[in-house]
């Protein structure tokens, strides 16, 4: 029988030969839209989800570094043992009147909180509707529920209706309201309508619009007046921070916090990162965040227009597909080679067929950023 560092070793041959090995690469600079990776190698970095510029405030950088001296650098514990920090519960309260919600629940990252949504809500008696693009943690949360799910095609309104007329004992329709990869927005407005009509549930996935869309950056749904029932929104993104919550009535919240076995068997997110957080959500949400979505919504508009196609602008995320993992591989150099920093997305990430550079804009990008990229991108 093979050893487990044989087989390590073929399976990364295999991978080798389809264009999917992955490595790591640590930054030598703090985040940013000019980041260095070598030594005396500056880039400008279009691979970031820092959509506001926030990862490196200094403001939040310091109220971290007070909870740690007030907190301790760890939580020690989940929340239902003696994680739980007065902080936590701060930031909970002010997020949930950030997203007009009754109440808001802190999971330890997006990914945590979409395997725990699902399966607190849905069994093998029901059925879950999963939009074909949806992210990874919400494929591997439908899989945990062990209910039924239907995948249906990206954004087909149509055939979400259809499939609800399906009996089961509970229905629900999942999506991301941006997807990540696309860049697109989910049809939500239609699909509250059909889960009305039916009786679903509907749970969204923010992470790529909380910040960014919608009124002091509450999301799509704010922006579309859609009452979702659960709305899960990460930190790591236009926050700058890490983690995520979920915004719902006190008795969603309730639930999962009895049910979600990522925050009951996780030890809980530091109380420092609550008082981080709280910074970033102090200058996300008021007149300073309206000002820095105001010069992100400028860069995507600059952006889309300089594509030779004609491009969307209601994301700050812009595929260009290339189709196999080694073009996608050879465009990334020549872009690095050039000072871009826009990283080769493969399979499994995306379907196959569909490899692709995957550009983010930020507000932090200078006007001489965009340009540069556009140019670049031309020249490839």
């Amino acid at each position: 029988m093979a050893g487990a560092d044989e087989i390590a070793r073929a399976e990364l041959d295999a991978l080798r030969t389809r264009g999917l090995l992955r490595s790591l690469e640590p930054l030598r600079s703090p985040p940013g839209s000019e980041i260095e990776l070598r030594p005396g190698e500056r880039l400008i970095n279009f691979s970031s989800n820092d959509y506001l510029g926030l990862a490196s405030d200094a403001r939040i950088a310091e109220a971290l570094a007070v909870g740690t001296r007030t907190w301790g650098a760890g939580a020690g514990a989940s929340r239902l043992v003696c994680g739980d920090f007065l902080p936590q519960h701060e930031l909970e309260a002010e997020l949930a009147r950030f997203a007009s919600s009754e109440a808001a629940l802190l999971f330890g990252s997006g990914y945590a909180a979409n395997c725990g949504i699902l399966p607190s809500f849905a069994g093998p008696e029901d059925l879950i509707l999963s939009d074909a693009l949806n992210h990874a943690s919400i494929i591997d949360g439908c899989r945990l529920s062990r209910a039924r799910v239907e995948v249906y095609p990206h954004g087909d309104v149509g055939a979400v209706e259809k499939a609800l007329r399906a009996p089961a004992r509970r229905k629900i329709v999942v999506t991301d309201a941006v997807f990540s990869m696309d860049g697109d927005r989910a049809p939500l407005r239609e699909l509250a309508a059909l889960c009305s009509a039916a009786g679903a549930l509907l749970i969204v996935d923010e992470a790529h619009a909380t910040g960014v869309i919608g009124p002091r950056g509450a999301g799509l749904a704010a922006e579309l007046g859609v009452a979702a029932d659960v709305r899960m929104a990460t930190l790591s993104k236009a926050f700058g921070v890490a983690g995520a919550y979920v915004a719902a009535s006190r008795a969603v919240c309730d639930l999962l916090l009895n049910r979600a076995r990522p925050l009951i068997f996780s030890t809980a997110l530091p109380p420092a990162l609550a008082c981080a957080a709280r910074a970033s959500l102090e200058i996300l949400a008021g007149s300073e965040g309206d000002a820095r979505r105001s010069r992100l919504w400028s860069n995507v508009r600059r952006f889309a227009a300089g594509l030779r196609e004609a491009a969307r602008a209601d994301s700050a995320i812009f595929p260009v597909v290339t189709g196999t993992p080694d073009r996608a591989l050879a465009m990334a150099a020549h872009l690095r080679e050039l000072g871009i920093l826009a990283k080769p997305i493969r399979p499994p990430t995306v379907p196959q067929g569909t490899s692709r550079i995957r550009f983010a804009v930020t507000s932090a990008h200078t006007v001489d950023h965009i340009d540069r990229a556009i140019a670049t991108l031309r020249a490839c």
